[in-house]
């Protein structure tokens, strides 16, 4: 469909001709995320309220186009990229912040930083725990559509376990509040309906958050391992020990390397795989913690255990392990990041998998992993210039996805389906699945206006290709 002048006009009535963004250049530079998938845009808006946003949707429904939702295009599943002719709705202009320090909330609107947030609240000795490794610049609206945890997210729970309500602009222009700030609110749970699902269901325009005290005590530790068996043994008995970190992460050879010359922190480069551990609490308690974690460490053949001496310590390593993805451009021009979930016991079995996935394509894979919740992210560095490196990476993801779920995995911990892994939902989910998920939608909006095409394959009613419904099914 190609763009009009009235639909440029009426978007600029709405937001100002500034927020309009309808050249070659603006559409290119936004119909893709940071994933390899690029789609098509008719023009860029970015709204400041809900208001706006409810007008940009009534307008879209008039000329006949999907409405798209994108926050600061961190995304890596082509959640945020358009797929047919759309009005990109950018929401980095709303990032309103009203906190309640009494009742440890705030109402943040969803283009606000993730780390803004709680570098706002610091003084207030409370924060977001949510912390995605892209924290410094992904959007808590992009953290929501997607329930987008980080390391913090072990022992506090993912993003939906901190969101409190939700306002949303419905498909036909209307602005919606689901949840409060009241505990236990009576009726059907809207709020956790909206978290994760992608803008398919509304566009978020303010969320209300759940802020944490900040811990009066961490202990930072640099584990490293000889090999990856006595890595995962040791995260599997912290677990069952009953101690649940604040985080647990795991980073492979490879990348603890491209790391280390990247960032500089002293890491272990002839490590396997390092583990970094965190506990927080009461000073008396997180010591007792950490010298737990140790023990069953050196029990599973550590041979390094560092714990970080000061706060400027502790903020490198965790440099480390957040630099990750940017380390890669020592290595290749571009890289695919992976995401999927995987029992904590099937580790060592899984990651030696996508060892051999690697090697029998020819590709560079580096690993950096939830390790507490079994949340895996292969990487792989190549070069998009190369059709067929584009190729065997696409391949390689697929074959991951297939591994985790024959492990009694699941497709996805915090990046989304999107377009991704929106045609492996059957590896998962029955027809009759696929069904539910599909008329719930379809109650949200049946005309398809937010964000089609993604997460639910073609054909995920179960009447669509005639097939049939089994028999006692509830529909």
């Amino acid at each position: 469909m190609g763009l009009s002048n009235a639909l440029v006009s009426e978007l600029a009535s709405i937001v100002g001709a500034e927020a309009v963004k309808s050249g070659d250049l603006d559409r290119h530079l936004y119909s893709k995320d940071a994933g390899v998938i690029r789609g098509e845009v008719s023009v860029v808006v970015l709204p400041r309220t809900a208001r706006q946003v409810a007008s940009i949707v009534r307008t879209a429904v008039a000329h006949g186009l999907a409405v798209v939702p994108r926050g600061a295009g961190t995304g890596l599943t082509g959640g945020a990229v358009p797929e047919g002719p759309a009005i990109l709705l950018v929401t980095t202009r709303m990032d309103q912040v009203d906190v309640d320090a009494a009742n440890r909330t705030a109402w943040v609107g969803p283009g606000v930083i993730n780390l803004d947030l709680s570098n706002q609240t610091a003084s207030l000795g409370i924060h977001f725990a949510p912390d995605p490794s892209s924290q410094a610049a992904c959007t808590i609206g992009g953290n929501v559509a997607n329930n987008s945890g980080g390391p913090h997210c072990l022992a506090e729970g993912s993003t939906v376990n901190h969101v409190l309500a939700v306002e949303f602009v419905t498909a036909g222009g209307e602005i919606v509040v689901a949840g409060s700030g009241a505990p236990d609110p009576p009726g059907l749970d809207v709020r956790g309906v909206m978290v994760g699902s992608e803008g398919t269901l509304g566009i978020i325009t303010r969320i209300l958050v759940k802020l944490i005290p900040n811990p009066p005590a961490i202990r930072t530790l640099l584990i490293a391992f000889p090999e990856v068996r006595g890595a995962a043994a040791t995260v599997t008995d912290v677990i069952a020990s009953g101690v649940v970190p604040a985080a647990l992460e795991m980073m492979d050879q490879p990348l603890i390397r491209a790391v280390e010359n990247f960032v500089h922190a002293d890491l272990p480069v002839d490590a396997a795989v390092v583990l970094l551990a965190e506990v927080v609490g009461h000073e008396a308690g997180v010591d007792v913690e950490a010298e737990l974690i140790e023990r069953i460490a050196t029990d599973h053949g550590a041979f390094q255990l560092r714990r970080a001496a000061d706060a400027d310590e502790r903020e490198l390593l965790w440099k480390a392990r957040k630099s990750s993805f940017g380390a890669i451009a020592q290595i290749a021009p571009d890289y695919y990041l992976h995401d999927t979930v995987i029992p904590r016991t099937k580790l060592v079995e899984v990651l030696e998998q996508i060892y051999q996935i690697a090697e029998r394509r020819n590709l560079v894979v580096l690993n950096t992993i939830h390790a507490g919740d079994g949340n895996l992210h292969p990487l792989f560095a190549f070069d998009a210039s190369d059709p067929e490196a584009v190729t065997q990476v696409n391949q390689a993801a697929d074959e991951i996805v297939e591994i985790s779920i024959a492990a009694g995995g699941v497709l996805s911990g915090e990046h989304g389906i999107g377009q991704e892994k929106r045609d492996l939902m059957h590896l998962v989910f029955s027809p009759v699945d696929l069904d539910a998920q599909a008329r719930l939608r379809d109650a949200f909006d049946p005309e398809a206006t937010m964000n089609p095409k993604k997460i639910l394959p073609a054909g995920a009613r179960c009447f669509d290709f005639g097939r049939p419904i089994p028999e006692g099914a509830w529909l």
